[in-house]
């Protein structure tokens, strides 16, 4: 992981070195160190502290503010764009929440409310100063490039498509860059060039539920029914808790005539919104 200097993350959160020093020594997280010694933090890490930061500042104890931070480093998603989560209090808990889910990380009398956006756009510039500088101290990774477009996706998306991109220049088997590079290809209007996108991420990776049922969304944008259902029911016998493939299938085999393998797939989606809500 390249990472961001104790400096760049200071720089991002508006606040002396000397605390970021401080509040990393006091335990709050543990950054990886560097090849000259150096912490490296995390864009996950820069969130936890903007977390903490905020904490403090409402004279929250340290032993809870680590509590809350340590939750908060387990429940956060893993493979998405963490700039699109917002963590935020809801009575006496802490809740982070993306498009998918919800999360209660811990419990207590904590008030905090930001979208990490906000930490995404400060940190935007500096991560991509640090990654167009080769050689300091390395050149960055395709994995470098992958992280970096995670993080700048929610502020950014042309140019979290350009470090995917960058990602896949230097690994072409990179799945995951290929996976979100054609999600942010087939959000941006170009069905077809996702489709390569997401083909080239299940070659790599077959058992890829989500890049199974990305496939099957690009051929119905394509106007490919019988191949999305395929896709779709792909994507189902790896992981029979995606809703929406449940219901898009639903739709495409209502479309050519409903039957029982219709009301099957809209009766699993119902059933599954409501184990969401409950």
């Amino acid at each position: 992981m390249r990472g961001y200097t104790t400096r760049e993350v200071a720089e991002v959160l508006g606040v002396p070195v000397s605390r970021i020093l401080s509040w990393t020594r006091s335990g709050l997280l543990s950054p990886e160190r560097g090849t000259r010694g150096g912490y490296r933090y995390s864009f996950q890490d820069i969130v936890l502290l903007r977390a903490a930061r905020e904490l403090l500042e409402q004279r929250v104890t340290l032993r809870r503010v680590r509590a809350a931070l340590e939750a908060l480093r387990e429940q956060l998603p893993e493979g998405r764009p963490l700039s699109a989560v917002r963590i935020a209090a809801v009575g006496d808990r802490v809740v982070v929440r993306d498009a998918d889910a919800t999360w209660e990380p811990t419990s207590g009398q904590l008030t905090l409310d930001f979208p990490v956006s906000e930490v995404a756009a400060r940190a935007e510039p500096v991560a991509r100063r640090g990654l167009d500088r080769p050689g300091v101290p390395t050149d960055p990774t395709p994995d470098d490039w992958y992280h970096t477009g995670l993080d700048l996706e929610a502020v950014s998306p042309e140019k979290a498509a350009e470090a995917y991109g960058r990602a896949i220049a230097l690994d072409p088997r990179h799945a995951q860059a290929h996976l979100n590079l054609g999600r942010l290809l087939h959000e941006r209007g170009q069905p077809e060039e996702a489709l390569r996108h997401y083909a080239d991420a299940l070659r790599e990776h077959p058992g890829d539920a989500r890049a199974q049922y990305n496939l099957g969304v690009a051929f119905e944008d394509l106007g490919r029914p019988d191949e999305a259902a395929r896709a779709y029911r792909l994507a189902l016998t790896l992981d029979d808790t995606l809703a929406a493939a449940h219901f898009n299938l639903f739709r495409l085999l209502e479309a050519a005539g409903g039957g029982s393998e219709a009301i099957a797939h809209l009766a699993a989606y119902k059933r599954l919104k409501e184990g969401t809500r409950g």
